[in-house]
């Protein structure tokens, strides 16, 4: 037995237990800076949704996207590293997605006219600005390192209407989810009404992107993305995949926390009142309910599935149309589960906090450094930066898209005050780095509904409350004057 198992760890090499750990780290920062109430009873975290909690979960869940997208080179996963991370991309949206529909809402209830300004300020200024910033550093990476490009396709990806970063689909999905947030709220005044009509709407953006597929499958042959000698020789370079927007189920699957986040915030006194007279019952409940929409949602993908191009019977839009509508129950509720998780525990620590405060920037960073660092999974022992082997190279290609991934998030989010700050005459020190983040994103909506919704005194939260109740019984009583 013991000889059995030492030839078999012999098979084992060093990267996959360096995968193991990685993993582990991952897990790892979900326990560094903890407030943990697992096991005290009718006790919670109060400041469960403050801005530094909710800071902290973006940050945690850009490092997963930022994994998420390393995982997925062709490289990594046909060595199977970072496996947990390959089809994760999705679940760590989701959470952008609810943070920017609670932060709305609540700052829409804050605020008194919180709608005036709304486009320049919440769509021009915190997430089309940062866009066309990315596109123009992506532009000139490409002139530099002299990608090629049609000229058309110069043309369209530097207006936006096609994809220099195919990476940036959250911001445009975003601008749109809350310019439909303005305009309903703006025009009806029901809000269940309102929460019908964007549910719809992003119903609707689900089905669009099911129609649109993932290549340009109405022009040319049947089934023509199917051939590698019309891929060479006929194909335009605009029929191909990532080109056009909504090229790609990644676009809308998690769009639906969005519509989640509002609710939460409209409902959050009467859902957290529910869970706290009896938490381990209910969200055990609510545990087994989203255990069933994984399931609804791997048996869509596994039946169904998104890439039914490859059947060779045409797009088959209705099984993409099926699978979409099997994954909405799942973004309708995973994050709830997370968040009323994180009503008895959740973390706070540098890492969490600084990835949250970067978290939009290194996110359209990221394809930048992984292309640029791609060279490192294919070097050869006559090239320089040979690392001794394939798995040394994806090791270090893996270090350094990580670093370069911050890196360039740090730089890029700079270079974007600073040109917001000249086009729209701001001062660079006055305005709140958050506006970059389009909540990802932005801290500024929080603070005020924090300061609505958990009745905070100072930014103390609840503690605040009580010291300040404490401090009026405790001060003498004057008597009345006499008469």
């Amino acid at each position: 037995m013991t000889s059995f198992i030492l030839n078999h760890l012999s098979d084992i090499h060093w990267w996959h237990l360096a995968d193991l750990a990685v993993a582990l780290l991952f897990v790892s920062i979900f326990i560094w800076g903890r407030s943990n109430k697992l096991l005290k009873k009718n006790e919670f975290n109060e400041d469960f949704l403050s801005l530094e909690t909710m800071k902290s979960l973006r940050g945690f869940a850009a490092i997963g996207v930022i994994l998420h997208h390393i995982s997925q080179q062709q490289t990594f996963q046909q060595e199977g590293i970072l496996l947990p991370f390959v089809n994760a991309g999705a679940y760590f949206v989701a959470i952008f997605f609810f943070c920017s529909g609670y932060g709305l809402l609540k700052s829409y209830d804050a605020k008194p006219n919180y709608l005036k300004g709304f486009i320049k300020k919440r769509i021009v200024k915190a997430i089309v600005l940062p866009f066309y910033v990315d596109v123009l550093i992506y532009a000139a990476l490409y002139a530099v390192f002299k990608i090629h490009l049609e000229k058309e396709q110069w043309i369209t990806n530097i207006a936006g209407i096609t994809m220099m970063n195919q990476y940036a689909w959250f911001p445009i999905v975003l601008a749109i989810l809350y310019l439909v947030f303005f305009l309903t709220f703006r025009f009806v005044r029901n809000r269940k009404a309102c929460f019908a009509i964007i549910f719809a709407f992003i119903l609707l953006m689900g089905v669009g992107c099911m129609i649109e597929g993932h290549y340009a499958w109405w022009t040319g042959p049947d089934n023509w993305w199917c051939s590698e000698y019309y891929w060479t020789n006929e194909a335009k370079w605009w029929m191909g995949e990532k080109i056009f927007w909504f090229h790609g189920e990644w676009w809308v699957n998690s769009a639906p926390a969005f519509l989640t986040g509002l609710i939460f915030a409209n409902y959050e006194k009467k859902i957290v009142k529910f869970f706290k007279e009896n938490y381990w019952k209910r969200f055990l409940i609510l545990v087994v309910i989203t255990e069933v929409c994984f399931a609804l949602s791997d048996f869509g993908q596994a039946k169904f599935g998104y890439w039914t191009e490859f059947n060779r019977k045409g797009p088959e839009i209705g099984n993409k149309i099926a699978t979409y509508f099997c994954q909405v129950p799942l973004f309708l509720i995973l994050a709830v589960t997370v968040f009323i998780f994180l009503m008895k525990y959740h973390v706070s620590n540098p890492i969490t906090r600084f990835f949250g405060k970067y978290s939009l920037h290194t996110y359209l960073m990221n394809l930048a450094a992984i292309t640029l660092m791609n060279f490192m999974q294919y070097n050869d022992e006559w090239s320089p930066f040979y690392m001794g082997g394939r798995y040394n190279n994806l090791f270090v290609n893996a270090i350094a898209v990580i670093l370069l991934t911050v890196g360039g998030g740090v730089l890029e989010q700079k270079l974007t005050d600073k040109i917001r700050s000249w086009i729209f005459r701001e001062k660079v020190a006055v305005a709140p780095a958050s506006f970059t983040r389009a909540s990802l994103l932005s801290d500024e909506d929080d603070v005020y509904s924090r300061k609505k919704a958990m009745f905070r005194h100072d930014g103390e939260g609840a503690e605040g409350e009580a010291k300040a109740e404490a401090k009026k019984e405790a001060a003498p009583v004057k008597d009345k004057p006499k008469s």
